[in-house]
């Protein structure tokens, strides 16, 4: 039984998740958002050519803080990396997470340091 909950939330999650990204590919380079329990990871993916142009993940942050407050920072590191490569306009996917807390604070992170989206 357990087994059976488990399993239709996996299935829930990928079928949001794509939901998600046929919304949003192919207009302009996707800053893509996984959350893991512990950690936090965005990189800014060029869908038209395949490439990976920026990345950061909360695993790179030396100092000891919040979730949340890891969250910005990699919006930022991201955002920073991001403008460096030339790209100024993003689409925000969230995969199947909800635009609160730590995604929220990521997103918020990476458009004070100039990312579009």
């Amino acid at each position: 039984m357990e087994f059976q909950k488990k399993n239709n939330q996996i299935k829930k999650r990928r079928r949001n998740r794509i939901h998600t990204r046929t919304r949003v590919i192919g207009q302009r380079p996707r800053l893509s958002v996984f959350r893991s329990n512990n950690y936090i990871y965005a990189q800014i993916v060029d869908d038209n050519s395949g490439k990976t142009m920026a990345q950061a993940g909360s695993r790179e942050l030396k100092e000891k803080i919040t979730k949340v407050a890891a969250a910005e920072k990699v919006g930022e590191l991201v955002a920073e990396r991001g403008v460096k490569a030339g790209v100024k306009d993003v689409v925000f996917d969230r995969g199947s997470y909800l635009y609160h807390g730590r995604v929220k604070a990521l997103a918020e992170g990476a458009r004070k340091k100039g990312l579009n989206f």
